[in-house]
């Protein structure tokens, strides 16, 4: 089946090798980084941001970030992604200066293009700040993202250590973004509870949320995400993988499904956790039920909240077999 990806974050999509090749390429060390297995190799959540963030050490340049793109969309589109989102941060390329991150995004865009062509795979960007850089960067980031909002970069959200700060903290840089004509989704109800979700949606007006699993807590909150239509990028196979539940059959996506709420499904930063899209397609069949006519509910769904333009929506509605409704 193919399939429809927003929750994407293009370092930690990087295959493992390709990382160790840049990093012997660069005679960089990446000490800790990886297993015994050539695996990244990370214990818990604050200890895989640590191991993320020294992975991008390799991805250094314009043509590092070209290369990247290519890998992660090949990858994707080998198991049937037809059309992807990706959180891009300036803090990695180019350190927030504005004309550094166009050189990169060129890059990036070039790869994309061409990956579109070879690969029958659409990605479009998401300019992400970081949450535990703090507030003053996410401007920097968010002026980033404003000044190349357009056709390609059609959002922008925030990652990183959700228990750090409040999204108040954040509402500047997301009134900048919304302001340049970008759409707007947030990771939240991933490690901080349902309360963090709904500060999330009041101060930071988003229209997805990264996770949000969490607020299968507050049964009130579920009825109001159901009302509100806002979609949840769920991401199974990197919950349980981190320990936010402790198996499949615990995690809540078929209970907030069944209630109403608009999920989604991706994989988050893949090999990070041992997983791709056909992967968690055959995980959530084998552990709810699901058929076709349940991920092609989800696949529309992905589809309606995508942020591409509705040229690109409607091109993608026959590679999905969903009729236009």
């Amino acid at each position: 089946m193919n399939k429809v990806e927003l929750h994407l974050h293009l370092e930690g999509a990087a295959p493992p090798a390709f990382i160790r090749s840049l990093a012997q390429e660069k005679d960089i060390r990446l000490d800790g980084v990886f297993d015994e297995q050539g695996h990244y190799a990370h214990t818990d959540f604050t200890h895989f941001l640590k191991v993320y963030e020294a992975a991008t050490a390799a991805l250094k340049t314009p043509e590092d970030y070209h290369r990247l793109t290519l890998a992660v969309l090949r990858e994707s589109a080998a198991h049937g992604v037809i059309y992807s989102e990706t959180f891009l941060s300036p803090d990695f390329c180019g350190g927030r200066d504005i004309a550094a991150w166009r050189e990169y995004l060129h890059a990036i865009r070039e790869a994309a293009d061409q990956a579109e062509r070879e690969d029958g795979i659409i990605l479009r960007g998401i300019v992400t700040c970081i949450r535990h850089f703090g507030p003053e960067k996410a401007r920097e980031t968010a002026l980033c993202a404003a000044e190349t909002a357009g056709d390609w970069v059609v959002g922008f959200g925030i990652a990183g250590a959700e228990t750090i700060g409040q999204p108040k903290d954040f509402a500047y840089s997301f009134d900048m973004a919304r302001e340049a004509g970008l759409r707007l989704t947030a990771h939240a109800g991933e490690w901080a509870g349902p309360q963090g979700i709904r500060d999330t949606i009041k101060d930071l007006k988003v229209e997805r949320i990264g996770h949000g699993v969490r607020a299968i807590e507050d049964p009130a909150l579920v009825e109001e995400l159901a009302e509100s239509g806002i979609v949840l990028e769920v991401c199974p196979g990197s919950n349980v993988s981190l320990g936010v539940y402790p198996d499949w059959a615990s995690h809540p996506i078929a209970r907030l499904y069944d209630k109403g709420v608009k999920v989604t499904v991706s994989t988050d930063d893949p090999p990070f956790f041992h997983t791709t899209m056909t992967h968690e397609f055959d995980m959530l069949a084998e552990t709810f039920g699901w058929d076709d006519a349940v991920f092609s509910d989800l696949n529309r769904t992905a589809l309606d909240a995508a942020f591409c333009t509705d040229d690109v929506r409607t091109s993608l509605l026959p590679k999905l077999e969903i009729p236009d409704v």
